[in-house]
């Protein structure tokens, strides 16, 4: 049935396809282009020690994707859910919380990655409790003090993405062909060390412009 108003978009009026433009245009919520794995994280901060600190992990090492790195709680959103619902059922299922024990105060930017992904970001404080990680999941958790951020900053190296350089791709079409000047692109990579973990990655980048929000947040 799609398919066959579709074509006959084709047949219509100049007056007929500027009112079916209106009509499928206005008030259209945009998004962004293309095909996007979305997954959710949590930056979670706990008090600890007098002080508030967020919750890390690292990654349980008989897990298939990214064994041992650390991470901030998180995962795929699923298709009954949203990025937020996703959040949650995530730091709940890693670290063993009940819902009660989230207060989720806000939501961070999103990032969206040349890796065809987009992580979304949630903040919340843990009311009251312990955190007994899943072994299935999470080898151990480990916390940094918020005022480490804040003082200081990251190692930063711009790794290098792009040009195009791979058979089949069609030159012939585009002017220059293979001489074409493709643009270069440099993705940041930040890294944090503390107590021999190492922070990097979409981890760091989050962390990073979490810090740099508190940090603009006093300037305004």
């Amino acid at each position: 049935m799609f398919l066959i108003d579709f074509y006959d978009m084709i047949d219509l009026g100049v007056i007929d396809m500027k009112n079916k433009l209106r009509k499928i245009f206005h008030n259209r919520n945009s998004k962004a282009i293309g095909e996007f794995e979305e997954s959710a994280v949590m930056i979670l901060l706990v008090e600890d020690k007098e002080e508030l600190s967020i919750v890390f992990e690292v990654r349980a090492h008989k897990l298939r994707s990214q064994p041992g790195d650390v991470c901030l709680p998180g995962g795929r959103v699923d298709q009954d859910e949203n990025p937020k619902q996703a959040s949650i059922r995530e730091t709940m299922e890693e670290l063993n919380l009940e819902r009660d024990q989230l207060e989720v105060i806000g939501e961070m930017d999103h990032y969206i990655s040349p890796y065809g992904n987009i992580l979304y970001c949630f903040v919340s404080i843990l009311k009251y409790g312990k955190i007994k990680p899943s072994e299935d999941e999470v080898h151990n958790i480990f916390k940094v003090p918020l005022k480490f951020f804040i003082k200081n900053e990251p190692l930063l190296y711009k790794m290098q993405i792009g040009p195009i350089s791979q058979d089949g791709f069609p030159f012939h079409m585009i002017n220059g062909g293979k001489d074409y000047k493709f643009r270069k692109g440099n993705l940041d990579q930040y890294f944090y060390e503390y107590n021999n973990y190492k922070i990097w990655g979409f981890t760091a980048q989050i962390i990073k412009s979490f810090i740099d929000v508190l940090k603009n947040s006093n300037n305004k």
